[in-house]
């Protein structure tokens, strides 16, 4: 994967982390939390003219630019809610937690029926997307429930205005100055700026896509002319397909698998030399890779479910500690932290997945 492209879904894990905040974070019109000093809309505009030099640049068309600038207005909100990430940024140390309160908060049994409600509904179209694409139609439907509900909470923020806020704010400029631009080349491809609504950090419509993966990576499923990841359900499940075929989704694999390992089991020397380029933490928990086959050889028993074959190569995680529900994971599990580089992220969206499908 090219390095602008890894860079970019570096930041994917915070603007979906946006979307899960609760609601009163959402609206750009709630109470601003301490303003912070050096920031203003003196300086926004002041600094804008940076911002339009760099969309000329990259090829955004002088009619968007002269529509949209004069209209930009710096989200002081949007600053209030970013300054926690840089108190804490992704992969920082911290203490390990368990996965067993976040499954009970986040997996509950209204977002396991409403998924399976959406996953007949749209069965037939599912199935034709899971053909093209080779993903299975249930993690598709989990992971459009685990970011939106479904769909019925995608954030209201004006993506321009946050966007530009946060490259002038000037933590990650780069970062947001790029998603910026790819805003206004979505505008220069139709999309409304009235559509282009989401989280304080970016992330828009049904998938929660970074501007920049609807550039790359938004698929027009209807063939109407557009990539409507905000209101054509269609579209948004054939994104999201195209998202995980595209970070190398195994077609007929599942995640993973609930496993049960036998006590005294011994841990010593099982764990992995991979590190993650984007979420340095991520594969701590995780074990070296063995064949399903050897797994079983040395007693882990995986439970019944869409198994893999003997030959598939799998990793294990105790998200809980020993004693507790562990998982053999497939490659697909880690097609999934593309998504979202979380551990309890991609937990979530394959036992749900699991869940729908049942």
């Amino acid at each position: 994967m090219r390095v602008k492209t890894m860079r970019m879904l570096s930041y994917l894990a915070l603007a979906v982390a946006a979307v899960a905040a609760p609601a009163s974070q959402w609206s750009e019109g709630g109470v601003a939390h301490a303003q912070y000093g050096g920031l203003s809309q003196a300086g926004f505009e002041a600094y804008l003219p940076q911002l339009r030099a760099r969309a000329l640049a990259e090829g955004v068309s002088r009619n968007t630019i002269d529509r949209i600038f004069p209209t930009l207005q710096f989200s002081q909100r949007t600053i209030d809610l970013d300054r926690p990430q840089a108190a804490a940024p992704v992969g920082s140390p911290t203490s390990i937690q368990p996965f067993e309160p976040y499954r009970s908060r986040h997996l509950t049994a209204s977002l396991i029926s409403r998924g399976r409600d959406r996953y007949l509904a749209n069965l037939p179209m599912l199935t034709d997307i899971s053909r093209r694409f080779g993903v299975q139609p249930s993690v598709i439907v989990a992971i459009w429930g685990k970011e939106t509900s479904y769909g019925s909470v995608t954030g209201d923020f004006d993506l321009l205005n946050s966007l530009a806020s946060l490259s002038y704010e000037g933590r990650r400029r780069e970062l947001f100055t790029e998603e910026f631009v790819a805003t206004l080349k979505m505008i220069d491809r139709g999309i409304p700026r009235s559509m282009l609504k989401g989280s304080w950090a970016g992330a828009t419509g049904y998938p929660q896509f970074l501007p920049s993966v609807w550039l790359r990576l938004g698929y027009d499923w209807n063939q109407d002319g557009r990539a409507d990841i905000w209101s054509s359900q269609g579209d948004a499940l054939a994104s999201i397909a195209n998202y995980l075929s595209n970070a190398g989704w195994k077609p007929n694999v599942p995640w993973g698998v609930k496993a049960s390992v036998p006590a005294g089991f011994n841990r010593g020397g099982m764990s992995t030399r991979l590190v993650s380029p984007r979420c340095p933490r991520v594969f701590e928990r995780h074990s070296r890779w063995m064949t399903m086959a050897e797994w079983r050889r040395m007693g882990v028993v995986p439970h019944s479910g869409y198994m893999p074959s003997e030959n598939e190569m799998m990793s294990l995680i105790e998200p809980d500690g020993p004693g507790a529900t562990a998982y053999l994971l497939t490659t697909n599990y880690r097609t999934i932290l593309d998504y979202n580089c979380s551990n309890f992220y991609a937990l979530a969206v394959g036992l749900l997945a699991d869940s729908i499908s049942r």
